[in-house]
């Protein structure tokens, strides 16, 4: 047989896809899911939820009032549910169990019955200047210098610790009005067992000195 007489090929024709063609199909449906998938996650991504913040440092046995906590709205996802929404009422019944930075998200695991609490709050007063890290909501230890002795065998008085890591509920100085002269009172949450060495302590002579804790302040 010559090459003349071999048939000449016949082109393929391409044939326009059907809606029952199962490849169609499959391509359309994901580009859907791609197309909503897309748009949930940038809806979810800039969905903001109102939640409480603490206004100034927040300590145990504080109470959320509006005085205390203020609306804010922010970005939590999934992680919403761990605090107290704005968009509700004020949890009743409860207070503040640790320690509640300024500006910080009220969490639902910082709230709890003031019963459960084993503090009680103890003014200190304190001679001369503090550091500027002794504040509402920081960690300090307590110590009391005896009074010098007197007469020829008197010793140099030894500085002891009272209590440590005790936390700050309230300073009050002379430039505030509440207390008068040069002294600065504190306000410290001391657990029960601890009272009676701190009382015996600032009833005997000498003076009250108190040091912030490094690294544990709010």
């Amino acid at each position: 047989m010559s090459i003349d007489t071999l048939p000449a090929p016949v082109a393929a024709r391409l044939r326009r896809p059907s809606w029952r063609d199962p490849r169609l199909v499959v391509g359309v449906v994901l580009v859907a899911l791609s197309v909503a998938l897309g748009s949930w996650a940038v809806s979810a991504a800039s969905r903001t939820t109102p939640v409480w913040a603490a206004v100034g440092a927040l300590t145990p046995g504080d109470v959320l009032t509006a005085d205390t906590v203020r609306a804010v709205d922010v970005r939590l996802g999934t992680g919403a549910d761990r605090y107290v929404p704005a968009d509700e009422p004020l949890p009743e019944g409860l207070v503040v169990t640790r320690v509640i930075g300024d500006r910080e998200l009220v969490a639902r695991s910082a709230l709890g019955d003031a019963e459960s609490l084993d503090l009680r709050s103890v003014a200190v007063e304190v001679d001369g200047a503090l550091s500027e890290r002794v504040r509402k909501g920081a960690v300090v230890d307590v110590w009391f210098v005896p009074e010098p002795g007197v007469g020829a065998d008197a010793r140099t008085p030894q500085p002891r610790q009272v209590v440590a890591s005790v936390l700050v509920e309230q300073v009050a100085d002379a430039g505030t009005g509440l207390v008068v002269g040069s002294t600065t009172t504190l306000h410290v949450l001391v657990p029960s067992d601890q009272l009676p060495v701190l009382l015996a302590a600032l009833g005997d002579d000498g003076t009250i000195d108190v040091v912030p804790v490094a690294g544990r302040a709010s």
